[in-house]
């Protein structure tokens, strides 16, 4: 007899804004496949949250098509996992709206990242900004998720899902499965190449401060050839005293799988030219791959797209049971 237990389902979605950096590769995405393999996963391309602030048409149509290529180039297969577009699952939005109704004023007005936000777009303060966390909470739990990788940033609005659920199923009985933080191997954080205090960011002025996991190899090359070190001339891993050499030894130990120690008698008699020389080459050989993956699969548009309309197919199927059984729970007509 079969006794294995069930897999343990999880939901990731990433918006199509910008190309992913070095430090969201190390951080999450590199992980993702392993999450994939452990766990029965969806991942998606959320489009539609990427609309609260204001999108170039022609420019938002390649992001989607570049971030879903990047999913399936990172080896996300349709044997183990879903990957889909938001958009193209309507019940996304139909499950927002009823969810909508079952949230409190207030506790979206306590939302800080939509505090943060409404500061950075004053001029277009929107209430699909306001209400961001609650198509959120229908990303999650219309696919039952059991957990949900969530960084610092995002800790609050999974907060606020388990307490729609709860509400949700305090009135209508257990509808929801209510979602727990996704604790997998710890991503490891890779800070900005020109302010090794701040996290690398895609949004950086400065485009020497971060590696998109696009850039061409001679770009990561010269960016990482002009990283801030110190004076010392001495690779040593201190992430207090020596902030910009111990960021550039966590990215060469992500790449070659070094230990820190390793790393120090590797480079002990070497000035950080020769480091930063090989740390650039390291993340060259990491990255190509996936960029070649992903070069092979942006040529076939018709693939692409068969794989959008296959994979929406699947997760409209199991949105549709959820959201069937929520709006016969409140009492509307089924047909």
């Amino acid at each position: 007899m079969d006794n294995q237990q069930p897999k343990k389902k999880v939901l990731s979605c990433i918006q199509p804004t910008g190309t992913p950096t070095l430090g969201n590769y190390f951080g999450a995405l590199k992980n993702w496949k392993l999450m994939g393999e452990e766990c029965d996963a969806a991942f998606a391309v959320a489009d539609l949250h990427a609309i609260t602030v204001r999108q170039d048409p022609k420019e938002f149509k390649k992001q989607i098509m570049q971030m879903y290529a990047l999913l399936l180039a990172l080896g996300l297969d349709e044997q183990n996992n879903i990957v889909f577009v938001q958009s193209h699952v309507p019940e996304h939005s139909q499950l927002a709206w009823i969810l909508n109704c079952y949230t409190q004023f207030g506790e979206m007005s306590r939302m800080t990242q939509f505090k943060d936000k409404s500061i950075k777009h004053a001029d277009n303060v929107n209430v699909g900004l306001f209400s961001y966390p609650v198509l959120m909470a229908a990303d999650i739990l219309l696919y039952k998720a059991d957990y949900v990788p969530v960084g610092v940033d995002q800790k609050q609005h999974l907060e606020i899902t388990r307490d729609i659920a709860e509400r949700f199923n305090g009135i209508y009985g257990n509808v929801f499965t209510v979602p727990e933080p996704y604790i997998g191997k710890k991503g490891a954080k890779i800070t900005s190449l020109q302010d090794p205090t701040k996290k690398m960011s895609k949004s950086d002025t400065n485009t020497k401060s971060f590696i998109s996991i696009l850039d061409k190899p001679e770009t990561i090359v010269k960016k990482m050839k002009s990283a801030v070190t110190d004076s010392e001339a001495c690779v040593r891993f201190d992430e207090e005293n020596k902030p910009g050499v111990s960021n550039l030894m966590t990215i060469y130990s992500c790449c070659t799988g070094a230990s820190f120690e390793e790393i120090e008698n590797e480079f002990a008699s070497k000035g950080y030219g020769d480091f930063k020389q090989k740390v650039g080459e390291a993340v060259v050989e990491e990255l190509r791959p996936v960029q070649q993956e992903m070069e092979r699969i942006m040529k076939d548009e018709k693939y692409i797209k068969e794989r959008m309309a296959q994979n929406a197919e699947i997760a409209s199927r199991i949105a549709h049971r959820t959201l069937e059984k929520v709006m016969k729970k409140i009492g509307y007509v089924q047909i």
